[in-house]
């Protein structure tokens, strides 16, 4: 399983990128308004030459077919490792399934069912983005969803459309994406430095030190 960043925060992304773990970002309108990004087309661009080989997805902010079409194609030349973000809606599948023949990558957002997936995968998306800690605020086991996509997605062969486990807020989830075989799982900063971490860890660094310190008297 790959992990991408889920954020439009440069100096985050530039962080995770030293840990070595990171082949990819996702943003979002939200994300890029916590981020105080003003210019996203220069943000987007500088983002993809920090990651220049993995997948960056940007999304469209305008309504109605056409709008989101053209919006895409602007994207799209901004770096050649662009990925479009577009909504789980009808005329979400009409622009999917546009910009595929175009050849532009379409990550499918804010999917909260299998029959979106479905649906999405059906139109020509290259990756789909279930929402885990959003139905998980509901009550839904989110990451129950993500395993329901998987196993629909491999019944058939000629669906070649990844999941992205979204909506990320912990590190179990992250261990639940992985054991069900998510493709991908983009999640915040915080939560890989969470995933890291380890009480038992520190302590044996400790011990470790303090024991080398005793034997070698320094």
């Amino acid at each position: 399983m790959r992990i991408f960043l889920d954020t439009a925060d440069i100096e985050q992304i530039k962080q995770g990128v030293k840990l070595g773990v990171i082949s990819g970002v996702t943003t979002n309108p939200s994300l890029v308004s916590q981020a105080g990004v003003t210019d996203y087309e220069s943000a987007i661009k500088e983002i993809s030459t920090i990651i220049p080989d993995g997948p960056i997805s940007a999304e469209v902010v305008v309504e109605g077919v056409g709008p989101m079409i053209e919006q895409a194609r602007q994207i799209a030349k901004w770096a050649p490792n662009v990925v479009i973000k577009i909504p789980s809606t009808a005329e979400g599948l009409e622009v999917i399934s546009a910009l595929a023949k175009e050849n532009i990558k379409v990550n499918c957002t804010l999917c909260f069912s299998v029959n979106q997936a479905l649906l999405a995968a059906l139109a020509g998306a290259a990756y789909i983005s279930p929402f885990v800690g959003r139905l998980d605020d509901i009550g839904q086991d989110g990451m129950q969803l993500v395993e329901d996509i998987l196993d629909v997605y491999d019944n058939y062969e000629e669906i070649d459309t990844q999941v992205i486990a979204a909506s990320i807020r912990h590190p179990e989830h992250c261990v639940r994406a992985a054991m069900a075989g998510a493709h991908i799982a983009t999640m915040p900063l915080k939560v890989i430095m969470q995933m890291i971490q380890h009480p038992l860890t520190d302590i044996g660094i400790t011990r470790f030190l303090a024991d080398f310190k005793s034997v070698s008297g320094k």
